[in-house]
C-alpha cells in the first residue's frame, strides 16, 4: 500500500508540474504578444491614439508578467514538497483519503484526474488546506458545513 501512495504522489505530483509549466509558458506567450502589440502601436500610430494604445499594451503585458510571477512561486513551492516521506499528520507532500474525497495537499491545481480518480490538489494555505493541517486518519473537520471525516493519510 506503500508503495501504491508513493506512485500515486509521484504521478499527482508530475501532474501539478505540468499544470505549473503550462501556466508559466501561457503568461510568457501573452507577454511577448502584448509587447510585440506594443511595438506595432509605435509603428503605426499617431498623437492620442497611440498612447492609448501603447498604454494598454504595457497593462497587458504587466498582467501577463504578474502570472507570470505567480506560476513561479508555484514551481518554487513544488520544489519545496517531499513526497517520497509517508505522513501520518497533514501537512505538505500528504495524500489525503476523505469520505468527501482525496487531496493532495501541494498547490492549488484544481481537480487532478489519475487513472479513473479524481484528486484535488490544493495547497496548505488555502481554506480547505488550513483546516485539514495537522489532523491525522480518524479525525473530522468540518469546511462550509460539510463534514470531511480522515480516512487516510500518506
Amino acid at each position: 500500500m506503500i508503495n501504491l501512495h508513493k506512485e500515486i504522489k509521484s504521478a499527482l505530483f508530475t501532474l501539478c508540474e505540468t499544470y505549473v509549466q503550462q501556466r508559466i509558458t501561457t503568461a510568457r506567450q501573452a507577454m511577448e504578444a502584448a509587447q510585440e502589440s506594443a511595438n506595432e502601436e509605435s509603428k503605426s500610430s499617431a498623437g492620442d491614439k497611440y498612447e492609448t494604445g501603447r498604454a494598454m499594451a504595457q497593462l497587458e503585458r504587466d498582467r501577463h508578467a504578474q502570472l507570470l510571477a505567480e506560476a513561479k512561486k508555484l514551481e518554487q513551492e513544488l520544489t519545496r514538497l517531499n513526497i517520497d516521506k509517508t505522513y501520518e499528520i497533514i501537512q505538505p507532500g500528504s495524500l489525503v483519503t476523505t469520505n468527501r474525497g482525496s487531496f493532495f495537499i501541494s498547490i492549488s491545481a484544481g481537480k487532478l484526474a489519475l487513472d479513473g480518480s479524481d484528486y484535488f490538489a490544493i495547497s496548505a494555505a488555502s481554506p480547505i488546506g488550513t483546516l485539514l493541517g495537522g489532523h491525522r486518519a480518524g479525525n473530522s473537520v468540518t469546511f462550509n458545513k460539510v463534514t470531511y471525516q480522515v480516512l487516510e493519510v500518506a
